[in-house]
């Protein structure tokens, strides 16, 4: 008898492992079915400089997925991301075509990323503005001001070494930019597992007036987190600009959308109080995957665009169904 206790007991233990991790389990499983789909697709995919390329490439979207995990964790959205990454892309390469040391830049344009994300995270948490339409408008006034400054041209940028190393370098192999990207998504996670902020913030996207009641600071968490994609946006901004060796207004164009069906793709609730980073890895790597694999298969470029949010929509909705499975057997237990 006790060995069937036991085993009932393991089965009982795997299935609540399973309800738990149901969406990262669901993505991971969809990220995996993608990458040997491609694989068969293409001999090129699998080759080292390809999948060096993908890590690259998905490094901007990472970051700022990251830090749109907070974000959406307090039930919040942050739609001017791809409009932030391009003001500070163009003023990066305004700045440094005078003649400023590269490290100052990087200073000032992580500063004008955190008060961005902070004006319009007070105008959401203290003004009671919904943050669709901060942010919309946000997206508008951002990018018409990466116009007027650079009048619609591409900004060179030369003669700044040390800049690009950040979004060409290696380090044992592996491009700065992943490194930075899985350096501050392990941040994120770190916070959100271990940290007192991270048990804020999703106490804050589960019930804001319960956390603002037990002595929480719930407006203040909600500015912070518009902060972090302030902040993230501006570094995504730099490695974009010292990859391609240029600014310009025109860059990140559709960016907020791939970065917010990242943070989807990867279990965290639109409706706030429930998120995971890790789910948030495996879906930009997603996305990347996705649109390298198309790129390769000789799929026209006005194509890519309905596959990829096909594939996103099928996906968004099956992770949905997974999870209200899961949901409904932890209530039936």
């Amino acid at each position: 008898m006790s060995v069937n206790y036991t085993e009932r007991g393991q089965g009982s233990a795997a299935a609540d492992f399973i309800a738990e991790h149901a969406q990262v389990l669901s993505i991971a499983f969809f990220f995996a079915v993608c990458a040997v789909f491609f694989s068969v697709s293409t001999d090129v995919f699998l080759t080292t400089g390809n999948i060096l390329n993908i890590l690259r490439q998905a490094a901007p979207i990472l970051i700022v997925a990251t830090a749109m995990t907070f974000v959406i964790i307090t039930a919040g959205i942050d739609l001017s991301v791809g409009s932030q990454v391009a003001l500070i892309n163009a003023a990066a390469a305004l700045i440094l075509m005078m003649g400023v040391p590269w490290p100052v830049v990087i200073i000032a344009m992580l500063a004008l990323g955190a008060f961005i994300g902070f004006a319009q995270g007070w105008f959401v948490a203290y003004q009671g503005i919904p943050a669709f339409i901060v942010t919309l408008a946000g997206l508008s006034i951002l990018r018409g001001l990466a116009l007027y400054m650079t009048q619609g041209y591409s900004i060179p940028i030369s003669n700044v070494p040390g800049f690009f190393a950040l979004g060409r370098g290696t380090l044992m192999g592996i491009p700065v930019p992943a490194i930075i990207a899985l350096a501050i998504a392990g941040i994120g996670w770190l916070i959100l597992s271990r940290n007192l902020y991270g048990r804020r913030v999703i106490a804050v996207g589960s019930n804001p007036e319960a956390a603002r009641r037990v002595g929480m600071p719930a407006r203040w968490t909600i500015t912070s987190v518009y902060m972090l994609t302030g902040v993230a946006a501006a570094i995504a901004g730099l490695l974009i600009a010292a990859r391609l060796g240029s600014g310009s207004s025109n860059a990140a164009v559709g960016f907020e959308l791939q970065v917010i069906a990242a943070v989807v793709l990867g279990g965290t609730s639109l409706f706030g109080g429930r998120g995971s980073i890790l789910g948030t890895v495996l879906g930009a790597l997603t996305i990347a995957v996705i649109g390298n694999g198309l790129i390769l298969m000789h799929i026209s470029p006005f194509f890519t665009q309905i596959v990829t949010g096909t594939i996103i929509l099928i996906a968004i909705w099956l992770n949905t169904r997974i999870f209200t499975a899961s949901f409904s057997f932890k209530r039936k237990k």
